[in-house]
């Protein structure tokens, strides 16, 4: 269509000569990436970076070669997690990852700034773009599983995502309010109209372990992630806790010492996957 502006969701028609295949970018040459998932959630402050860092984590400590694309271009905060500091390297093949200190490949707008703490007040072509080159320009040396930390919402960057990188399945992140319920069944209703299988659900914030009786107390409420899975098929559920030794892992760049927290749900996704 000759004023086609690349956006299915604008008007609803069918292209002939435009599919979903047609859409995808190409990685680099050199890129060799087995399998893609999407860590996503329908809004903001859910613990989305912390549950892709911790099966980031979780998947190299399997033994799988593991790299992490931090999509969150303008609230990017996966390197602290892996106390990466250091700034990316290009080469005149295209732009090398950073390598945390458990051997994950890393890129992320924060491993680009000349410093860290610089804001990112770009536009949303501009912020769709730097994602479409962490796929096309850096160079992902055998990767067994990508994990893609999404911004939070269903806008321009996972709509770039999902249309131009071959995401093989999404994990959404969610809390236990019900008003998130609300919000979680936007992001599987996208994950539906992009046909991208939702291979799992992590409920964040679950709960409390009593420290002196071991007993399971729910701040937010009963947990409603069980019926959500049910609802929509979910095959895998998991609950992580409030714990602030997470926190504090998180915060001191220590993360890959926690991927204890999700390897049996990672275990069940993998299974999806083959």
């Amino acid at each position: 269509m000759p004023d086609c502006n690349n956006d299915c969701s604008s008007c609803g028609k069918s292209c002939p000569s435009r599919n979903k295949e047609s859409l995808l970018k190409a990685p680099h040459p050199m890129s060799d990436i087995k399998k893609v998932i999407a860590v996503v959630s329908g809004k903001g402050g859910v613990g989305k970076s912390m549950t892709c860092a911790l099966l980031a984590a979780a998947s190299q400590a399997e033994g799988k070669v593991t790299a992490v694309m931090d999509a969150d271009i303008t609230g990017p905060s996966v390197p602290k997690m892996f106390g990466v500091h250091e700034r990316a390297r290009g080469s005149e093949e295209g732009i090398l990852p950073v390598v945390t200190e458990s051997g994950v490949q890393l890129i992320s707008m924060n491993v680009l700034l000349e410093n860290e703490d610089e804001p990112v007040v770009w536009r949303g072509s501009l912020v769709s773009g730097t994602v479409t080159q962490f796929w096309t320009d850096v160079i992902w040396t055998g990767v067994d599983i990508m994990f893609i930390d999404m911004p939070p919402g269903t806008g321009d960057v996972p709509l770039t995502v999902f249309q131009s990188i071959p995401v093989d399945g999404i994990i959404i992140v969610t809390t236990p309010q019900d008003l998130v319920g609300m919000i979680v069944r936007k992001a599987v209703n996208m994950a539906q109209m992009m046909n991208i299988p939702i291979l799992g659900i992590v409920e964040n914030m679950s709960y409390i372990t009593c420290p002196d009786c071991g007993r399971k107390l729910y701040p937010f409420g009963e947990s409603g992630v069980d019926a959500l899975a049910l609802e929509y098929g979910i095959p895998a559920v998991a609950k992580l806790p409030i714990d602030p030794a997470l926190a504090r892992a998180a915060d001191v760049g220590k993360i890959e010492e926690e991927g204890g927290y999700l390897s049996d749900f990672l275990k069940k996704i993998v299974k999806k996957l083959k």
